[in-house]
C-alpha cells in the first residue's frame, strides 16, 4: 500500500470530503461506540426515524431475511437483526439518500446507486441460500461494495470526472490512473471506508479477495468473495436491456453453476432479485428503470429533466390530475394527501419545489410552510400555495408563513407552469451558489492537502523514504516534552552501518544506495507503529521510541541488528552488511533530547571501537 494512502484518507476524512453517515445512522454509530450501549437504546433511536423504521420492518419481512412469521414490531425487527446489522443498514440507507448531487462530471449517480442496490439485493438473496453472513449484513455490504468510486467522485469531483472520461470505464485503466493521480484506488478506499465504519474483518477480507480471481476454498472469506463476484454479475444483468442480457446470460449460467444453481433455479433467482430490486428502488428512491445496452456500465447520462416536485392536496382527483400534468411537463412528481405525510416525505427526499393546498387536515398548507421554513434543511425549498382567495390579509399571512408564490383556484395550468418556471430560475441560482460554495470548500481542502504534501516532502529523506534529519530533531524535542508531561520513559537508538565506506569505495554509490534502502526497509519493518525511524545522513539512522524503557529499547535494537544481518542487500559486498547500535533512555525526564542523542552516539562508537555488529546501552 502506498505510504501516502493513510495520510490522504485522514486528510479527506477530517476535511469532510468523504461520503459520511448523517441523522439517525450517525447517532446509532455514536451510540455503539460506547461500551454501555444496549439494544433498547438502538430501538429508541430507530423509533425516532419513521422512514428507517419502515425500511427495517420491510427488510425483516422480506424473503431474504427468512422471517418465518410477520414482524410488525420494530423492537422485534431490531432484535432479529442485531445492533451491528441495524447500524450498517442505517448507514447504507443514509449514504444513498445523501449522495445524489451529480457534481462529478461523467459520474452517473443514478446508475451507480441502481447497480449498488441490485448488488445488495442479489448478495442478500444469495445469503438466504448459503449463509456466510446474515442477509441484512449482506444487503449492506452489497450496497456499499463500490463506495470508493463515490468517495473519489465526492473528494476530487473535477479531477475524477476527467479520469472517468479518459478511461471510458475500463476498470484496469481506471485503477491505474487513480493510483497515479490520487495515490489510492477506489478499491482500496472502499476497504478503508468500511473498516473506518466498523465493518467486520470477514467483510473486509471477503471484499479484498473478490478483487482478484476467486480461488476455490472453504473459508468464509473465500465463500463470501465468490458470492460478491456473482452478485455483481447479477446486478449487471438487472441493469442490462433485453439484447445485452442475452449476451451476459451464458457467462451468468456458468457462474451460477459454480454457486450451486441449475438453469431453472437461476431463472427463478433472477426473477426474485429483479422484483425485490424494483420494490426497494421505490422504497429508497433509487431508479430501477435504467437499461444499459453497452458493457460500459455507468457511462449513460441521467435523462431526467425538470424539478423534483411534491404536490400536496387532500382532493384525490386534483392530486392525480396535477401529478399527471406536471409529469408530462418534464418534472419528477411525488404526491401526498396531507401536510403530515408531506412533511415526512420532504424530510426524507428534500424536493426542489412543493405545491400545496391551503386548507387540509390534520396539517394545513400554512402550518406545513411554517414547519419547513423553521428548519435549516427545509428553508431552501420553494413553496407555491394553492388558494381560492386573493384577500390581502390572507396572502400576507401565507407569505409570512414562508410561501414563495401562490396560484388561485380553479388552477390555470399555464399560470401554474409559468410560476414554476419563475421558481425554477431561483432554485437554479440557489443550486449554483451552493455549488460554488462547495467548490470553494473543495479548493481550500485541496490546497491544504497540497501544503501537507509539500511539508511531507520537506521532512522526508528522498532515498529511503524515512523522516529526514530536520524532522527527526524537531520530533525528538516534541516527544521529550510529552514524556516530561506524562512522566513516561523515552528512548532513542543511534544506528551506523558497519564498513559502509568500503561499499561506496569498492562498488560505487549505486551499490551504496541499495544497501541504504535495504537497511531502511528492515528498520521500518522492525519498529512499532508508535516509533519514529529517521535517516540522519550518510549511513547513520535514528529511531525515536516514545514510552519505551531501556529494556524494551535493547530488545528492539537487537531485533533490528539480527534482521539486517540476516537480510543482505542484493549487491556484491566484500563483507556482510551489519549494523552497530547505541541506545539511551530517559526515565526521569531530566535527560533532554539532545543529551539522549549524545549518550546513544557515545554508546554507538563504543561498539564501533570494540567489535561492531552489536548493541550497547548508554549508562
Amino acid at each position: 500500500m502506498n505510504p501516502n494512502q493513510n495520510f490522504n484518507f485522514h486528510e479527506l476524512k477530517t476535511s469532510n470530503r468523504l461520503p459520511s453517515p448523517s441523522g439517525t445512522a450517525l447517532e446509532i454509530m455514536k451510540l455503539l461506540q460506547r461500551d454501555d450501549a444496549e439494544i433498547s437504546d438502538v430501538i429508541k433511536l430507530v423509533k425516532l426515524d419513521p422512514a428507517l423504521t419502515g425500511r427495517i420492518l420491510q427488510f425483516a419481512n422480506s424473503a431474504a431475511a427468512g422471517a418465518h412469521r410477520s414482524v410488525t414490531n420494530i423492537a422485534d425487527a431490531v432484535m432479529m437483526m442485531g445492533m451491528s446489522a441495524v447500524k450498517n443498514f442505517a448507514l447504507s440507507l443514509s449514504l444513498v439518500g445523501n449522495n445524489n448531487d451529480n457534481r462529478c462530471p461523467n459520474f452517473d449517480y443514478a446508475t451507480y446507486w441502481s447497480k449498488s442496490l441490485a448488488t445488495g439485493v442479489a448478495i442478500s438473496a444469495l445469503s438466504a441460500r448459503e449463509r456466510v453472513i446474515s442477509a441484512e449484513e449482506a444487503f449492506t455490504l452489497g450496497l456499499l461494495l463500490r463506495i470508493g468510486l463515490l468517495a473519489l467522485a465526492t473528494a476530487w469531483s473535477e479531477s475524477y470526472g476527467e479520469c472517468l472520461a479518459l478511461t471510458k470505464n475500463d476498470e484496469a485503466a481506471l485503477l491505474k490512473l487513480e493510483q497515479e493521480r490520487f495515490a489510492i484506488t477506489h478499491r482500496e478506499l472502499s476497504v478503508m471506508l468500511l473498516a473506518d465504519w466498523g465493518f467486520s474483518d470477514l467483510f473486509l477480507e471477503g471484499l479484498k479477495l473478490s478483487y482478484e480471481p476467486v480461488k476455490d476454498g472453504l473459508s468464509k472469506a473465500n465463500r463470501l468473495a465468490k458470492q460478491l463476484v456473482f452478485a455483481e454479475k447479477v446486478a449487471n444483468y438487472c441493469l442490462a436491456d433485453e439484447a445485452y442480457r442475452e449476451i451476459l446470460r451464458p457467462d451468468l449460467v456458468v457462474d451460477a453453476a459454480n454457486n450451486s444453481f441449475d438453469e431453472v433455479e437461476l431463472d427463478a433467482f433472477l426473477e426474485d432479485v429483479l422484483r425485490q430490486w424494483q420494490e426497494w428502488g421505490k422504497s429508497i428512491n433509487v431508479k430501477t428503470d435504467i437499461r444499459q445496452s453497452s458493457p460500459e456500465l455507468g457511462a449513460g447520462k441521467n435523462m431526467l429533466s425538470g424539478l423534483n416536485i411534491l404536490v400536496v392536496d387532500d382532493d384525490v382527483m386534483m392530486l392525480a390530475r396535477l401529478s399527471k400534468q406536471l409529469t408530462a411537463a418534464g418534472h419528477k412528481v411525488a404526491a401526498s394527501k396531507d401536510g403530515d405525510s408531506a412533511l415526512k416525505y420532504a424530510l426524507e427526499h428534500k424536493p426542489d419545489l412543493i405545491i400545496t393546498n391551503w386548507h387540509m387536515k390534520p396539517m394545513d398548507g400554512i402550518t406545513l410552510s411554517k414547519t419547513l421554513h423553521s428548519s435549516i434543511w427545509g428553508s431552501s425549498i420553494y413553496i407555491i400555495m394553492l388558494t381560492s382567495t386573493e384577500e390581502e390579509s390572507a396572502l400576507i399571512e401565507a407569505f409570512n408563513a414562508g410561501i414563495d408564490d401562490y396560484v388561485t383556484t380553479p388552477i390555470s395550468l399555464k399560470v401554474l407552469l409559468a410560476r414554476i418556471r419563475a421558481g425554477q430560475r431561483i432554485i437554479t441560482l440557489q443550486q449554483e451558489v451552493e455549488k460554488e460554495r462547495k467548490d470553494l470548500q473543495r479548493y481550500i481542502a485541496e490546497l491544504a492537502v497540497a501544503n501537507r504534501r509539500l511539508e511531507l516532502m520537506a521532512n522526508t529523506d528522498v532515498l529511503t523514504g524515512l523522516s529526514n534529519r530536520r524532522y527527526s530533531l524537531n520530533r525528538l524535542e516534541q516527544e521529550w516534552a510529552s514524556a516530561q508531561r506524562n512522566k513516561r520513559p523515552l528512548s532513542v537508538l543511534m544506528l551506523d552501518l558497519d564498513h559502509f565506506k568500503s561499499v561506496n569505495d569498492t562498488f560505487g554509490h549505486d551499490a551504496g544506495d541499495l544497501v541504504l534502502i535495504q537497511a531502511a526497509k528492515i528498520i521500518k519493518k522492525c519498529v512499532r507503529a508508535t516509533d519514529i525511524p529517521c535517516r540522519l545522513g550518510g549511513e547513520e539512522f535514528l529511531v525515536i521510541l516514545p514510552n519505551t524503557d531501556s529494556k524494551e529499547a535493547i530488545l528492539l535494537a537487537e531485533r533490528i541488528r539480527k534482521m539486517i544481518e540476516a537480510n543482505q542487500a542484493n549487491v556484491p559486498l566484500t563483507k556482510p552488511m551489519t549494523v552497530s547500535i547505541g541506545a539511551a533512555c530517559s526515565n526521569n525526564g531530566k535527560t533532554s533530547g539532545k543529551e539522549l542523542i549524545t549518550l546513544a552516539d557515545d554508546a554507538l562508537y563504543a561498539v564501533k571501537r570494540e567489535r561492531r555488529n552489536a548493541v550497547k546501552l548508554a549508562q
